[in-house]
């Protein structure tokens, strides 16, 4: 009788062990207990907005600008312009206003600055939320430009730039106050997030 009490408690304990330790069933993982590793998903964009550019009077400037807000909070610029001066550097910059109805752009108000600080070319930290420094036209005037910022948001609370503009001027940014000495707009487009 003590024999099989103790046999009892020993097959009792082994099987509270033996449960106890069983690997838990992965919810992820897919029925019919097939052994595949899930493989964790790139991070996603919080946000991203565009802006189609159209020319300004007189000129023949145009294409788009994409803006995407990143987990880590940064946002990637990418522009691709056409109908620029060739072989010159062009200030792209955020204006104020999402308005380029007048017909030199001048309805798109100053650079945006909500922060209040002075101008400058990036990476110069503090500068208007609106700098995003100079593109580069090739020969045929065209120009492919990436940029990377922590000054602004898409609809976040840092300087969200969703229904502002974006203004591309006919000379280069050479970072002087009060906004760069970059001559006319050449280009104009609201920035319309998605």
């Amino acid at each position: 009788m003590i024999r099989h009490r103790h046999t009892a408690l020993a097959l009792a304990a082994l099987t509270l062990f033996a449960f106890g330790c069983a690997p838990k069933q992965d919810a992820q993982a897919p029925a019919g207990g097939a052994d595949t590793a899930v493989t964790p998903a790139a991070p996603a964009a919080v946000a991203s907005a565009s802006a189609d550019l159209s020319a300004t009077q007189g000129n023949t400037a145009a294409g788009s600008v994409t803006f995407t807000e990143m987990p880590d909070g940064t946002v990637r610029v990418v522009a691709d312009l056409t109908g620029l001066t060739p072989g010159q550097q062009h200030a792209m910059h955020v204006h104020e206003n999402g308005d380029c109805s007048a017909p030199d752009a001048s309805s798109a108000g100053s650079h945006y600055n909500p922060e209040k600080h002075d101008h400058a070319l990036p990476p110069t930290e503090p500068r208007h939320a609106g700098d995003l420094g100079n593109v580069t036209a090739d020969a045929e005037g065209k120009a492919h430009y990436e940029i990377t910022v922590s000054n602004i948001t898409i609809r976040g609370t840092k300087n969200p730039i969703d229904g502002k503009a974006v203004i591309v001027h006919a000379n280069p940014d050479d970072g002087g106050q009060p906004v760069g000495n970059a001559g006319g707009r050449v280009a104009c487009g609201v920035i319309v997030g998605r």
